[in-house]
């Protein structure tokens, strides 16, 4: 199974989960393919995933976690064993995000929320000091993410596998050229 973890505010229509699913199909590999809409409560998101993985060999899942489904994928990692790519991951979700307490819009399915004080509490809960299981990732960043620091994620991430692009933007311009090594990882 691969299992596309989207990022905040987003979906499965997200223009990389696309891409992750357009790829795989042209390469008859659409069945391994999972993308769930995940809930904006986080500890019903990873709820949602780890339904996905329960009765699965951690060899058999990969995960691909983009911006807080980075985050997400990261608490997976290294609660299950399981092995990740991250794409302009967020680092410390529950600080990260607390500029965004407020109404939101879930950008591709229009749903309207209020990001509270409990969701930050429940990110808190994920959150993890540093990365433990450090052979079980592949860390890709671009240098010219408007969201996020690219750096806090190589500082993060010290010790995994890392690849660090120049220029791009935090939807991650290279995500078609880096799918195979994304992939064969």
């Amino acid at each position: 199974m691969i299992l596309y973890i989207h990022g905040f505010n987003s979906s499965s229509r997200s223009s990389k989960a696309q891409q992750l699913r357009s790829w795989l199909a042209a390469r008859g590999r659409e069945a391994e393919y999972r993308c769930p809409n995940l809930s904006h409560r986080p500890q019903e998101a990873v709820r949602q995933l780890e339904d996905l993985i329960a009765g699965h060999d951690v060899n058999d899942i990969k995960l691909i976690g983009s911006s807080l489904g980075g985050f997400y994928a990261t608490h997976l990692v290294e609660k299950h064993g399981l092995k990740a790519a991250l794409i302009n991951p967020a680092v410390h979700a529950n600080v990260l995000l607390k500029a965004a307490l407020g109404p939101q819009k879930n950008y591709s399915s229009d749903e309207e929320y209020v990001f509270t004080p409990e969701h930050l509490r429940e990110l808190d809960e994920l959150d993890l000091p540093a990365p433990k299981r450090l052979a079980n990732y592949l860390l890709l960043v671009e240098e010219g993410d408007e969201v996020l620091d690219y750096r806090q994620a190589v500082a993060y991430y010290a010790g995994c596998r890392q690849i660090v692009h120049p220029g791009g933007n935090h939807s991650y311009t290279r995500f078609l050229d880096d799918l195979p090594a994304i992939l064969n990882f």
